[in-house]
């Protein structure tokens, strides 16, 4: 006596809208957090190496926000600080201590609209900001990213 093993093939059914944002949400909920510290980690490791190297357009910007400082001494300084932050956000170590000092080096670039005020504002008027002005404004957004990476990493430096 045989026994015969029968295979039914279902039909496939289209997954439903919901299930397939389910599995997005799933997906994103666990890369989101990651990718947004490693990208923040780009930046820094990007524009760190511009500054360190001489090739940063931003030369101008830092030295009027900082004009007692010797350019060709802060320049690369600059850089390689934000290098090392760069890599910390990387490697996501020291992590709570890289979110801090990036999310305060980020309001340091803030001073411009202070120091160098026409650089950033058109007839100093704050609504009407120049390129340089968005420029420096942007920033706003990696405060915040820096923040909400910070709000979501617990004590051990481990994202929550």
């Amino acid at each position: 006596m045989s026994i015969t093993h029968h295979t039914e093939v279902e039909e496939s059914r289209p997954e439903s809208p919901e299930g397939l944002w389910s599995r997005v949400e799933r997906v994103l909920g666990q890369v989101a957090l990651p990718a947004l510290r490693i990208s923040l980690g780009l930046v820094f490791l990007w524009f760190g190496a511009l500054k360190a190297t001489g090739d940063s357009p931003v030369a101008d910007i830092v030295h009027a926000t900082l004009p007692w400082l010797d350019e060709s001494v802060l320049m690369p300084v600059l850089g390689w600080f934000e290098i090392v932050l760069g890599v910390a956000l990387l490697i996501g170590k020291p992590r709570r201590l890289a979110l801090v000092v990036a999310a305060a080096h980020l309001a340091g670039t803030f001073l411009v609209f202070i120091q160098a005020p026409t650089l950033v504002m058109t007839d100093g008027n704050p609504l009407l900001l120049t390129t340089t002005g968005e420029f420096v404004l942007k920033n706003i957004v990696l405060i915040a990213a820096a923040l909400v990476l910070l709000g979501l990493t617990d004590r051990r430096g481990k994202a929550a």
